[in-house]
């Protein structure tokens, strides 16, 4: 990167971050294809402390965005010391310099460049590599055919590659019964969200999380606190029928979580959910009751199956058809994930969009 053409500094204030999030705007400005994330939820990163950075031309022009950032828990996972990058964003001739930037301020003591992540791959962030004809959705990425090709000419390579998934949602078989016994005697039964009890029911689904997806090689246990930041909101927005768990002898082994998609209120909105749109989207939440993305879903390993998430996604399959949802769009599943894919194809799915983080050493 040379210095007189760019220059790449540290959001330090409220103009700043006002400068980061219109970039997102401005690189985006009629496509109808990239979902943003909220920007309540950068602000929020920005007052915790993540580092947010701005590059600019020659001109002072902002030409692109990221974060650097670090974490503990990742770091021992990969058993590398890794510098995150994330909320990365670029026009096409600001690719290099960005990467330049990216490299020169990470951390001394980092040896792997490690993103997009948003803060972590568990929680948001990636890049599609194919796909680009389909439009986005919540938790999940869109960007611009060209973005994978210039990571990759910078030396970038695709880690934990995966594919979102998109199913229609057609008319179920027979029923399925909400309890019955495993051939060891067990009782199985099926439970579903309640408003009431949601900050109850998201901490035992935390439990199950990340006990399920402790095998992962990119997952990171989820605190109670950073469930909360995540699901900040959801009660509002939760159709209880799409949150659902299976309990064994009472102790819960198996659970989805699906939210009604309401990616094109965000597109509309330019991800700002300020309080008006807030009451806005609640007025007007059943309009969005016709497609739903699962975020999550999960079975505890020594309970890996018996068929618990099968049986799960045929009661997840009977509600979303029961509630008037027509498709069903999934988060990334990574590719050597075959059991989770099978199920998407048997509902009739097919991947939606390539997806993958990059990493390169330093």
């Amino acid at each position: 990167m040379s210095p007189a053409r760019h220059r790449f500094t540290r959001v330090t204030d409220r103009r700043g971050l006002r400068q980061f999030l219109a970039f997102g705007d401005r690189l985006y400005a009629g496509e109808p294809r990239h979902v943003p994330i909220p920007r309540q939820q950068i602000r929020r990163w920005w007052r915790d402390g993540v580092p947010l950075y701005l590059l600019r031309d020659a001109t002072g022009t902002v030409v692109g965005r990221t974060t650097l950032h670090t974490d503990a828990d990742f770091d021992a996972k990969l058993g590398r010391r890794c510098q995150l990058f994330g909320l990365t964003e670029f026009t096409e001739p600001a690719a290099q310099p960005l990467f330049d930037a990216i490299a020169a301020h990470a951390d001394a003591d980092r040896d792997l460049l490690f993103g997009p992540v948003a803060l972590l791959p568990n929680q948001a962030g990636g890049v599609i590599t194919s796909g680009h004809a389909e439009r986005g959705f919540v938790d999940s990425a869109w960007n611009p055919p060209w973005y994978p090709t210039a990571y990759e000419a910078y030396g970038f390579v695709r880690r934990f590659e995966a594919d979102t998934w998109i199913c229609p949602v057609p008319a179920p078989p027979e029923p399925v019964p909400a309890e019955h016994v495993d051939p060891d005697g067990a009782r199985i039964a099926l439970h579903r969200g309640d408003v009431r009890h949601l900050d109850e029911q998201l901490d035992l689904l935390r439990g199950m999380l990340n006990a399920s997806f402790a095998q992962l090689g990119y997952y990171t246990p989820i605190s109670a606190a950073q469930l909360r930041r995540q699901t900040d909101g959801l009660a509002y927005l939760l159709d209880e029928s799409l949150l659902l768990y299976l309990t064994r002898d009472g102790e819960p082994v198996a659970f989805v979580l699906c939210v009604p998609d309401i990616s094109e209120f965000l597109i509309a909105v330019r991800g700002d959910l300020h309080l008006l749109n807030q009451a806005r989207l609640l007025a007007t939440r059943r309009r969005y009751r016709r497609e739903a993305v699962l975020i999550v879903k999960g079975v505890l390993p020594q309970h890996q199956g018996r068929g618990y998430q099968r049986l799960l996604s045929a009661h997840l399959h009977r509600n979303l058809y029961t509630g008037g949802y027509t498709t069903l769009r999934s988060t990334y599943v990574e590719r050597d994930n075959a059991a989770s894919a099978a199920q998407y194809r048997r509902l009739g799915g097919r991947p939606l969009h390539g997806y993958t983080f990059y990493a390169r050493e330093r």
